[in-house]
Order: structure tokens, then C-alpha cells, then sequence
């Protein structure tokens, strides 16, 4: 087994990611098996909905969680972005074009609140995250009073924004998603940014003590996140179009699931943007297929539950044996 890890094609694509892949095809075949027909187009289409505004979501958490921290708040902030923005364009008549920036700009605050707090304050990032977690529903619910913000649906001229998503078939979403997910990997692989951000994971008091400022590295870590969870928001009211206040607990469950399982360290100092890409994948069709087998969705509960007591162990396990 070392001798196959060890092959140059094998160490440039992953071992670990190879595995992912693996399993998505095994549940794929499993859910067809189960459910007593192919899942067809309908099926996947459902599955990338899913994955475009998942994919973006655990893309930033990827960032928090590579530092030692954890983010909790960012499917409320999503949920969030999208019910301030909507309201600003339905009610308040602003362009779409500037309620979609609204989005990200809400998200980013959220994210630069969330490094405060960890980063310059000194809060954990457990209780940081829950207390924006909190103000995220609370600030969307009395925006919109309490009610649902409706985006242009499908067909009426302002809809355009729609096409990020779906455009004649052709699932913009995705390819959107592979881009940022791209630019994710060049920065937290091949910049000072990501190279700080994995040690601070690694070690936080060598780093400082190397005169790094520790501090503003890992705000910027918050940071990213905030931008895409706004981003993820702009995915997901292309997908929803009715934003409901109070939710968003879900997505954060499913967006750390997505990065644990797909290889990120949840004591920080080691992440995989590609293992997070196919990890959110495995969590969209294991929901997908499911309902497609006729269970009821609480099950998908069950199953990601284990699945990440399973890669948080393999973590453990792995870490004892580096030492």
C-alpha cells in the first residue's frame, strides 16, 4: 500500500481525494441499487443545486478550520446575506446587480466581526461563531419583519442573475464553483496568506514568535469565509428564490461535514480544497439519494454523523502516528 501512495501520479493527485472519489462512485451505484432505478438527470440536477451553494460555504469554513477554529454561523450569514439583499431590491427597489454585491458585503462584515472577536478579543471561536450565529438570524428576521424575501423567479425580466446558476442546461454554478474553488487552492497553497494561515494551525506560538503577526492572519482566514458565504448566498437564492428568516443551522453541519470528510484537520495545520469539493458532492447525493431510496431526509443526519465521528478518528489516529 506505502508503494502506491508513494507513485508520482498518485502523490500528485491524492491518495486521499482518490478514496473520496471512490466512495462517491460506490454511492452512487448504491443509491441506483437501493432506490431500484437510475438516478437520472433530475436526480443530479438536484444534487447540483445543492453543490453550488454548499461548494462555497465549505470552501470559506475550509479557511477557519485550518487556523484551529470553527465557524458556526456561516449557513445563518448565507441565509442572512440573501434575506437583507432581497429585501433591499424587492421592497427598496435597488438594482439586482447591487443587491447581489450587498450579498457579499453583508457576509464580509460577518466575517470581519468574526475575526475580531477570535483574533484581536480573544474569544474562542466556538462561542464567537454561535454569538454571530445568533445575531445573523436576529438581523434577518427583523430586517424583513419577520417575513420571507421573494427573488425574482425564473422568467421575469430581472431573473438574469439566475444564469450563475443554470443557463440553458449548461450548469454555470458549477463551473463558478471549480473556479473559486481554484483560486481557493492557489491562495491557501501557493500564497503567504494560505502559508501563514496553515501554521497558525500548526503551531500559533512558533509562528508568533517567528514575528508573524498571527492575529491578522488568521482575521483574514474569517475574512474569506465571510466573502463566500455571501457568495454562497448569491448561489443560493439562484437556487431557493425564497428566503426564509431563521434558518441556515443545516448548511453549517453539512459545510464542516464536507471539509472533515474530504481531509481538512479539525486541530488545524493541514486542509484540502479539492477534499472538500468532492466532500460536499458526497454530502449532496447522499441527501439526494435517500429521499430517492424513500427514506425520510433525518436519516442523512445519521449517516453524516458517523461519517464525520469516522474521518475526525482517522484524523487522530494519523496525527499520533506523524508523532
Amino acid at each position: 500500500m506505502e508503494n502506491f501512495k508513494n507513485k508520482p501520479i498518485i502523490k500528485k493527485l491524492g491518495f486521499n481525494r482518490i478514496i473520496l472519489v471512490g466512495v462517491l462512485i460506490l454511492m452512487y451505484l448504491l443509491f441506483c441499487l437501493g432506490s431500484g432505478r437510475i438516478l437520472g438527470q433530475s436526480d443530479l440536477m438536484n444534487v447540483l443545486n445543492m453543490v453550488d451553494y454548499l461548494g462555497f460555504l465549505a470552501l470559506g469554513v475550509t479557511f477557519v478550520i485550518a487556523t484551529g477554529g470553527i465557524d458556526f454561523s456561516i449557513g445563518p450569514v448565507m441565509v442572512c446575506s440573501g434575506l437583507i439583499a432581497g429585501r433591499l431590491l424587492v421592497t427598496f427597489g435597488w438594482p439586482l446587480w447591487l443587491a447581489l454585491i450587498m450579498c457579499v458585503v453583508v457576509g464580509c462584515i460577518f466575517g470581519i466581526f468574526n475575526g475580531i472577536l477570535v483574533s484581536y478579543m480573544g474569544l474562542p471561536s466556538f462561542i464567537s461563531s454561535m454569538a454571530s450565529m445568533m445575531l445573523a438570524k436576529g438581523i434577518g428576521s427583523v430586517f424583513t419583519h419577520v417575513q420571507n424575501s421573494n427573488w425574482p423567479k425564473a422568467g421575469d425580466p430581472n431573473s438574469w442573475y439566475k444564469n450563475l446558476i443554470s443557463w440553458n442546461d449548461i450548469p454555470t454554478g458549477l463551473i463558478l464553483l471549480i473556479i473559486i474553488a481554484i483560486i481557493c487552492a492557489i491562495i491557501l497553497n501557493r500564497t503567504r496568506i494560505g502559508r501563514y494561515i496553515l501554521c497558525i494551525g500548526s503551531n500559533r506560538e512558533a509562528v508568533r514568535l517567528s514575528g508573524v503577526d498571527t492575529r491578522k492572519w488568521e482575521a483574514v482566514a474569517y475574512m474569506i469565509c465571510g466573502i463566500l458565504a455571501g457568495i454562497a448566498a448569491i448561489a443560493y437564492v439562484g437556487v431557493i428564490t425564497q428566503v426564509q428568516p431563521g434558518l441556515g443551522d443545516e448548511f453549517n453541519n453539512n459545510a464542516i461535514a464536507s471539509c472533515v470528510m474530504g481531509g481538512t484537520s479539525m486541530a488545524g495545520g493541514i486542509a484540502s480544497i479539492g477534499g472538500t469539493v468532492i466532500g460536499v458532492f458526497i454530502i449532496s447525493l447522499l441527501r439526494v439519494g435517500i429521499q430517492a431510496m424513500g427514506f425520510r431526509p433525518d436519516y442523512q443526519y445519521i449517516i453524516t454523523g458517523i461519517i464525520v465521528a469516522l474521518a475526525v478518528f482517522a484524523d487522530i489516529r494519523s496525527r499520533a502516528r506523524r508523532k
